[in-house]
């Protein structure tokens, strides 16, 4: 097998590079192909702002004249952190060292010597992890691969460095009289009222959302501020896959001091479009959403002010999206992601919820 590494730089490698992935995963009846314009967007300076503190590179790795792997390192030098991502391989040890190492000697050179993977560059609540349990029913941007990954992996040298878990949590089976009581007790005073997202009033949610945010997650490790500007462009590039009703955040008076976001499970849509959403892709997505009866919302971020954290507030929150769930006919069950095993308050909700888990993914780490 003659093995040759090719850097992603023309518009016909980097249409090898999602093409790849569609043809490993052909014949699984489970896989959903990500959209290449959300991957794109990704490697593209001027819609990512990773690029003001750091690069990225990907390669395409061939077997003969046929592509075998593919894979993309990238780093942030202002949090100090290298990753490697969008990996995808045949079943080859010799194959997938390969790749491992050209992308692991590009970030040492560039003068790192610890790197994750597989990762994000950018948000850690989309292409994140290698999946190890669960495999089946991808999310949107989502990571899924062959359970055969996680050996290539751990042949290399990584080793886990955090377990993501994700539930899955049905109306029928919360106790909501209990829930109810709660949240009545705590809504009594009149201070404390909840509001979902409105389109018209995206300039407000999007400072609320900072603000929170902001405070909620300041102490987790490698935080990063966001931006009201960032978060403007995320809920801009949302705005398809809005429901308005799905975005709900807390407020004591006037002060923001929760939310609980969630999005429609689009990949019910998206796995009609074969991975593109160009005009044709766009004509299709808008008669499918139409047309299709989506069973599933996926809760994509949870936060609450330090001050309110141990008030049990959140459950508020709960309690108002699943009255949401309980008046829609068609949303069985919400699925709730990106718990990392750091966060026991969090799996401590989800076990108050009768949720269950339904999929983990791996963080791998590696010293270089």
């Amino acid at each position: 097998m003659q093995l040759k590494l090719v850097e992603v730089i023309s518009s016909s490698q980097i249409q090898n590079f999602h093409q790849f992935t569609r043809d490993l995963y052909a014949d699984d009846p489970d896989y959903i192909s990500h959209l290449d314009q959300d991957i794109e967007s990704v490697f593209d300076s001027k819609k990512n702002t990773e690029f003001e503190n750091g690069d990225a590179k990907r390669w395409l790795i061939y077997s003969d004249a046929t592509v075998a792997g593919k894979i993309a390192a990238f780093y942030n030098r202002n949090t100090n952190q290298a990753g490697l991502g969008f990996f995808d391989c045949i079943d080859n040890q010799e194959v997938a060292n390969e790749l491992f190492s050209k992308g692991t000697e590009w970030l040492k050179s560039e003068g790192f010597d610890r790197v994750e993977a597989p990762v994000n560059f950018g948000e850690r609540d989309k292409y994140w992890g290698l999946m190890v349990h669960g495999f089946t029913n991808p999310s949107y941007q989502e990571n899924y691969n062959a359970p055969y990954y996680q050996s290539l992996f751990e042949n290399y040298g990584f080793t886990k460095s955090i377990e993501q878990t994700t539930s899955e949590a049905r109306p029928e089976d919360i106790d909501f009289e209990k829930y109810q009581r709660f949240t009545d007790r705590l809504l009594n005073n009149g201070r404390l009222t909840a509001r979902h997202f409105r389109m018209n009033e995206m300039s407000k949610f999007v400072a609320d959302f900072t603000t929170i945010y902001n405070q909620a997650w300041k102490q987790h490790e490698h935080f990063v501020p966001m931006t009201e500007q960032r978060v403007s462009r995320l809920f801009e590039e949302m705005k398809p896959i809005i429901r308005e009703d799905l975005l709900w955040f807390l407020y004591e008076e006037e002060k923001p001091i929760a939310f609980y976001l969630s999005i429609i499970d689009v990949n019910q849509i998206f796995k009609y479009l074969n991975g593109s959403l160009n005009l044709w892709g766009k004509m299709k997505f808008l008669w499918y959403k139409k047309r299709v009866a989506i069973d599933k919302i996926r809760g994509i971020i949870f936060g609450v002010v330090p001050d309110y954290q141990s008030k049990g507030v959140y459950s508020i929150l709960v309690m108002k999206m699943f009255e949401v769930m309980k008046s829609d006919p068609y949303l069985k069950s919400t699925e709730l992601a990106w718990i990392g095993d750091f966060n026991p308050k969090m799996h401590a909700l989800f076990q108050s919820l009768n949720a269950k888990k339904t999929k983990v993914h791996f963080t791998f780490e590696k010293l270089l």
